[in-house]
């Protein structure tokens, strides 16, 4: 069987160009005379979005596309969809393609919902119908029927993404290309959006291709993945291996350092060892904290060392501490190291930083607090739900047991 999209040395240039001033007929006469002898006028700054793309791609496959802003993603997933020509190469396509690209794309606004439906599904190749057989199931999942016949511009966004993403799932193209435009809906109808595009992937074997920043709803989503950067292929294979690539370079390594101070004892390096490199943490992987701590003497005693873990909203979540009840930390002139273990770090998916605190306990002294440490976790290779995460939902999440009685 031949690949449903072949790409071959793909490649999108475009022109730089600045807005011209007014020019009046008598400038034009003027500069013509001036640059008669002149040498030829200096080509157009341009920039290639895309370079040298070589992809094959599978019936059946679900693939991401993933890269920081400015990458090329959409750029890939419009030439794909025939929306924009490419400058060098070709991208072969075998199968009717429905994409979701911008809300409103393909869209008329003076059409009501029920005309757009056909009017997409005569853009699709469909006779009218097949896109009757499919009409109430297009309405019934959009959840718009209370407007179905009203004019397009009376939506807002949210409901045009509903009755586009409907539309797009319901009229069996081949293949489907899914840009971020989903985060414009509610978290709802992204689980419904999410579930319904596993489903014709593995019940109707359609290839799905899906743009997104949010590394948990690509890995609940897809199989494999392909990491752009500047318009450049990086990696193309599995998901799991290529968010961990992409991690690497989008990341900073989360480390505090500083200057230790001849009077005090000080936190010299903070460093915390992510499951999936850079600042990237998996839920339910092991994190490890090293702590280096810079002692002036020996005539401390009752060491303490504590540290938190702050959600993006600056409330703790997560607290532990270690003290200097046995005389074993903190002891040795110089510099002293402890580590920090979590075997399975329960987190949930968001933004985290470290507020640690050094202090000796017997004449309470407080010699350090310093925030640090910025990490995300991200729920990567969970299979439950099948609709991916959301930001914000709760802050721990742990396994219990169901049952009925």
């Amino acid at each position: 069987m031949k690949p449903a999209i072949e790409i071959l040395n793909l490649g999108k240039q475009y022109k730089l160009t600045t807005s011209a001033p007014y020019v009046a007929l008598r400038d034009v006469i003027s500069e013509s005379a001036k640059n008669i002898f002149l040498s030829k006028k200096k080509e157009q700054d341009s920039f290639w979005a895309l370079r040298d793309i070589n992809l094959s791609i599978e019936p059946g496959e679900r693939v991401g596309i993933i890269g920081r802003n400015g990458a090329g993603k959409s750029t890939l997933l419009k030439i794909i969809s025939r929306i924009t020509p490419p400058t060098t190469g070709e991208a072969i396509i075998r199968g009717r393609v429905g994409s979701l690209l911008e809300v409103g794309t393909g869209f008329h606004p003076e059409l009501s919902g029920r005309e757009n439906i056909y009017l997409n599904g005569s853009i699709l190749g469909l006779k009218k119908a097949e896109i009757t057989k499919q009409l109430d199931a297009i309405i019934d999942f959009s959840g718009v029927e209370k407007f179905i016949d009203t004019p397009l511009k009376h939506y807002s966004s949210g409901m045009q993404l509903r009755l586009a993403f409907s539309v797009a799932a319901h009229l069996e193209p081949e293949i489907l290309l899914i840009d971020e435009v989903l985060a414009v809906g509610d978290m709802e109808f992204q689980k419904k959006c999410l579930g319904k595009m596993e489903e014709v992937s593995k019940k109707d074997g359609r290839t799905i291709l899906f743009v997104s920043h949010d590394l948990s709803a690509v890995t609940t989503l897809t199989t494999k993945c392909l990491l752009l950067e500047k318009g450049l292929p990086v990696k193309y294979d599995t998901t799991s291996s290529v968010i961990s690539e992409y991690a690497n370079r989008m990341s900073q390594h989360p480390v505090y350092t500083a200057e230790a101070v001849t009077t005090i004892p000080t936190i010299t390096k903070v460093e915390i060892n992510t499951s999936e490199a850079g600042s990237i943490q998996g839920h339910g992987k092991p994190m490890s904290i090293l702590f280096e701590i810079d002692m002036p003497s020996q005539g401390y005693a009752g060491m303490a060392l504590s540290f938190q873990i702050f959600n993006h909203l600056n409330i703790p979540i997560l607290f532990n501490w270690v003290f200097d009840t046995e005389n074993v930390i903190c002891r040795t002139k110089g510099k002293n190291y402890l580590r920090f273990t979590y075997d399975e770090l329960k987190l949930y998916k968001g933004s985290y930083y470290l507020k640690v605190h050094l202090a000796e306990t017997k004449h309470r002294n407080k010699f350090q607090e310093i925030d640090c440490c910025n990490f995300n976790v991200e729920m990567i290779n969970l299979k439950e739900p099948e609709w991916g995460w959301n930001d914000g939902v709760c802050q721990v999440l742990d396994k219990g047991k169901w049952e009925t009685y």
